[in-house]
């Protein structure tokens, strides 16, 4: 079945209906249609796989994934031409242009915690550059994964983009599709799962983006505004029960401010989330292995929380404070609603928290201070982040998101998807009315000036 789906890809591409820019921006226009007209099915989905909100849905699914649509679909047109480069004067006559081409056939293997926006804005972007895609999404998140599949069949021909899902998806696919060669690939989830990816792919040479995850460190000094910066954390941390690849992992607090932001945070869960395990808004752990890994996170100085509903599978919004990086929650990126809050004295000793966990694929820094602010997004190595907010910096198309070290490599989102997934040809178009023989042999010192005169 996998390799039938690839060999018709191939043939698709291959006929060269995916090079037309008109023809994908049609598609995309009718995919945004239908991803409208589902909007509903899409609520349902999401609540049946992680108890997500309607409203939480929109805003960190649906609305994302609009937006990336419309903003591909207004620059599209530009991205896709030819662009012109300088040539250098000992190239006369000539021009050279840098010409964005697709890969061919690609693969995008996608998650459970943000299952429709982390599946489809990698394939809009691959389509977009004009590939053939095999989305290979999460069986955790079985209700998203079957509207997907029926919004992509109702819009776009299987021999550009399938999504292996059910009927046309072999048992053990998630062995077995590694073993067919790809394009490119895009990989999002787990480190471990990702280094099998990379193996894989490094046998045939295949490109990959890699996007991970880790410990991402929210930084509060002693100059930040302490209250809000409660609210944000509380925000950043317990969106989709703490199921997100750049959640606040843990904090390290100025010791000065340390008390009172514990304090703050404290307030603002239980305002935001009162009775967690029963709150309609509050989401749930995806599966029961999950469920069980995080409450084992859960040890030490427990100020808040720590309650948890074996059959709801929901964990309470918990807090550790003063943590230690003996703490359970510190050996591991926790992927759930377990904050542990550790203390600084002085920069060098926050800088040394952070450097005993791998690359983070974000930071947050709260601070009022531009010289902090300066010195630590310098001196800290993290894919992206956010400074006096968290989270927020994935939700634009003009900036990309990617990690970099152990949290993942390559980037995506806006014209970084479409960067992403094309290959640029660097061409030299010569002119046929001159050819200058400075640069043909015999060679003479005569031509040896020529050459030093134009090469330097």
């Amino acid at each position: 079945m996998i390799e039938e789906i690839i060999n018709e890809q191939r043939e698709y591409f291959s006929s060269g209906k995916t090079l037309d820019v008109k023809t994908r921006l049609w598609y995309l226009k009718k995919l945004k249609q239908s991803i409208k007209a589902n909007e509903n099915e899409i609520f349902a989905a999401l609540e049946a796989d992680l108890d997500k909100s309607p409203s939480e849905t929109y805003m960190v699914e649906i609305g994302m994934v609009l937006e990336d649509l419309s903003h591909i679909i207004k620059h599209l047109k530009k991205w896709a031409k030819p662009k012109r480069k300088r040539t250098p004067l000992a190239q006369f006559p000539a021009k050279s242009f840098i010409l964005p081409s697709p890969y061919g056939n690609t693969l995008v293997i996608a998650p459970w915690n943000y299952p429709f926006l982390l599946s489809m804005q990698p394939v809009i972007g691959s389509f977009a550059a004009g590939n053939t895609v095999i989305l290979k999404p999460s069986r955790a998140s079985a209700a998203t994964s079957a509207i997907m599949r029926k919004i992509i069949e109702s819009t776009l021909p299987q021999g550009l983009c399938t999504v292996l899902y059910g009927d046309n998806c072999e048992p053990d696919v998630n062995e077995r599709i590694l073993e067919y060669k790809f394009d490119y690939i895009f990989f999002t989830g787990g480190a471990e799962v990702g280094r099998k990816v990379y193996t894989a792919a490094s046998k045939t040479l295949t490109p990959v983006t890699l996007e991970l995850g880790g410990k991402s460190p929210v930084i509060v000094d002693d100059t930040a505004k302490i209250d809000l910066a409660a609210r944000r954390i509380v925000f950043g941390k317990l969106l989709n029960a703490g199921q997100t690849c750049i959640a606040p992992d843990y904090v390290i607090a100025h010791k000065s401010v340390a008390d009172k932001l514990v304090a703050c945070i404290k307030n603002y869960i239980a305002k935001t989330y009162p009775d967690a395990l029963n709150c309609e808004y509050f989401g749930k752990i995806i599966s029961a292995r999950h469920y069980e890994r995080v409450k084992n996170l859960i040890s030490g100085n427990v100020v808040f929380g720590g309650g948890f509903d074996d059959e709801k599978r929901k964990i309470e919004p918990t807090v550790i404070y003063p943590a230690t990086l003996e703490d359970n929650a510190m050996q591991e990126e926790i992927f759930g609603p377990v904050l542990p809050v550790l203390t600084y004295s002085t920069e060098n000793e926050m800088l040394g928290i952070i450097a005993q966990h791998p690359t983070p694929l974000a930071l947050y820094l709260f601070t009022t201070k531009k010289k902090n602010e300066k010195r630590i997004l310098n001196k800290v190595l993290f894919g992206g982040g956010c400074v006096n907010d968290t989270i927020m910096h994935i939700a634009t198309s003009n900036m990309p998101f990617g990690g970099v070290g152990a949290s993942g490599t390559g980037k995506y989102h806006g014209r970084a998807s479409f960067e992403t997934f094309s290959h640029s040809k660097s061409i030299l178009k010569k002119s046929n009315l001159i050819d200058l023989p400075v640069r043909y042999a015999p060679y003479s010192k005569f031509k040896d000036k020529l050459i030093r005169f134009f090469m330097k």
